[in-house]
């Protein structure tokens, strides 16, 4: 593919949603390392196992403290190399490489324009990369890392005079990142306080909606999921004011809701606030938990008879893919299309997650809402996260959940896993496992490697920009093992999987 295939809207904002999952994945495995760090360290747990208090085994868990940090004290250098790579149709290590250099040149340039204006002492600054610059934070990170990615594409062709042709191509890019980011990071003091008073003006919004505003963030981000544009409504309130803002007994200024958590949690149980963790794992898990599970019992509760065997694995795989992995698009996307009145139900019951826990002052931060979390940032750190909470609220939302779904299924007749009986249906019921002559089976339903522009994938889907949509056949897609198909538009395609679609992907790409 070359450079002279534009990006589409719809392909930009889903490549850039897709990209925050590289640093987002590592820093939820962060976190995990500091919460089990935390929760083996703390004088209660202790207390309850002396044996924990051996110097070898302490030195372990503070070990494990101290690396965790890595995810949350580069984060924004994280974003700046994630996007470009992610984004990047081909030479995609020549844009990660360009936006760790991008990143550094912005700084650069806005340390020399505080220097030469004398502002470096007036303005709030902040060592970025061992440079005195403004911080910008993830936000400021995110602008570079898309700029980086335009960059890329307008210059990994480009062709030099022969005197200077050992610059041209793709080395030109590094090249032309740091000319251009100098000058950018040149405007960022003109420039930044006009992005933080708007970022600051959304999170005023959110949080004076009060306990409201949990509720429109949960049920928000569930309602742009099927559009895969719901990790940049996270990321907003993960990483930026919008997420809050905190200053540390240090005078440090953390802004987001993770980014606070994280470091309140660093510090001790007594400095972590439930307004840091509203808006994080613990709004999730009355639905990943609980209520998904009670949706996958109504289907298969209503299913025929003689397909229950057949659909179980499937819901028992979907059902485990949320409560432990914290994914929800394999049991999201058995009901979505055909039942989108219950999928803005289950929005809705998110955002009540959110919001009831967030009234209960619950304290469980960390990312993906599932029993991991549950356990290493709740259970294991003591009853002053209230995680006992999270289990009557769970059973609540697990019968509205079942007899919900149960009732509107049987009561619209409404083609579930189990109640169709068309040849097509059986055959995708029983393919779900991704083998190899099932990727061959797709990639010809996909219209062939002919129809594919590129190819791409996130935690559940297949990512496509292709020639033509309407080539694609669904059935055979879906056949082949795909939960479902989004056609976003003419071009822009989704494949829904689940968990193995990085194993489908690989194979495709072989294929192709």
């Amino acid at each position: 593919m070359t450079t002279k295939n534009r990006i589409s809207a719809w392909e930009f904002f889903q490549s850039l949603g897709k990209t925050f999952m590289l640093p987002v994945a590592l820093l939820a495995a962060m976190g995990i390392l500091l919460g089990i760090g935390a929760a083996f360290t703390g004088g209660t747990t202790i207390e309850m196992f002396p044996f924990l208090g051996n110097s070898f085994l302490q030195g372990i868990f503070n070990f494990m403290i101290k690396i965790s940090l890595v995810a949350f004290s580069f984060l924004p250098l994280m974003f700046a190399v994630a996007i470009p790579l992610g984004m990047a149709r081909e030479n995609k290590e020549i844009a990660a490489f360009a936006g760790l250099m991008g990143y550094i040149a912005m700084q650069l340039g806005t340390n020399f324009y505080l220097n030469e204006t004398g502002l470096l002492k007036v303005v709030d600054t902040k060592m970025v990369m061992g440079i005195q610059s403004i911080d910008t934070g993830a936000l400021g990170a995110l602008i570079c890392g898309v700029i980086v990615f335009f960059i890329h594409e307008k210059f990994q062709n480009v062709e030099l005079p022969d005197a200077f042709s050992f610059f041209g191509g793709t080395r030109f890019v590094a090249i032309a990142t740091v000319l251009i980011m100098s000058v950018v990071g040149l405007a960022v003091p003109m420039v930044w306080p006009f992005f933080a008073a708007g970022i600051n003006k959304v999170g005023a919004a959110i949080h004076g909606a009060g306990p409201f505003g949990p509720f429109l963030f949960g049920a928000g981000e569930r309602l742009l999921l099927p559009f895969g544009l719901h990790h940049i409504l996270v990321a907003t309130i993960r990483f930026t004011e919008a997420g809050g803002t905190y200053v540390t007994a240090a005078g440090e200024t953390i802004h987001g809701a993770l980014n606070i958590f994280y470091n309140q949690f660093a510090q001790g149980a007594e400095f972590v606030s439930p307004e840091a963790t509203k808006f994080l794992s613990q709004g999730k898990m009355p639905t990943f938990m609980f209520g998904l599970a009670g949706a996958a019992l109504a289907i298969y509760k209503s299913a025929y008879l003689e397909n229950r065997k057949k659909i179980k694995g499937l819901l028992i795989s979907a059902v485990v893919a949320s409560a432990v992995g914290g994914i929800t698009e394999p049991i999201e996307f058995i009901f979505l299309f055909i039942a989108p009145v219950l999928y803005v139900f289950h929005a809705i019951m998110t955002g009540l997650g959110f919001m009831v826990m967030g009234l209960l002052k619950v304290v469980i931060g960390n990312t993906d809402g599932n029993i991991i979390d549950f356990l290493v940032f709740g259970v294991f750190q003591g009853f002053w996260t209230k995680w006992f909470y999270v289990i009557p609220v769970g059973i609540v939302w697990f019968l509205i959940y079942y007899f919900v779904f149960k009732w509107y299924i049987v009561k619209y007749d409404i083609p579930t896993p189990g109640r169709d009986n068309s040849a097509q249906a059986k055959e995708a019921v029983d393919s779900g496992d991704i083998a190899g002559y099932t990727a061959k089976v797709m990639l010809e339903a996909l219209g062939g490697k002919e129809n594919i522009v590129s190819l791409d994938n996130c935690i559940t889907r297949l990512r496509l920009v292709v020639k033509d949509a309407n080539k694609i056949d669904v059935e055979a897609v879906k056949a082949a093992g795909a939960v479902n198909v989004v056609k976003l538009n003419d071009t822009n395609v989704q494949v829904i999987i689940g968990p193995k679609v990085q194993v489908l992907k690989k194979q495709l790409q072989k294929l192709m």
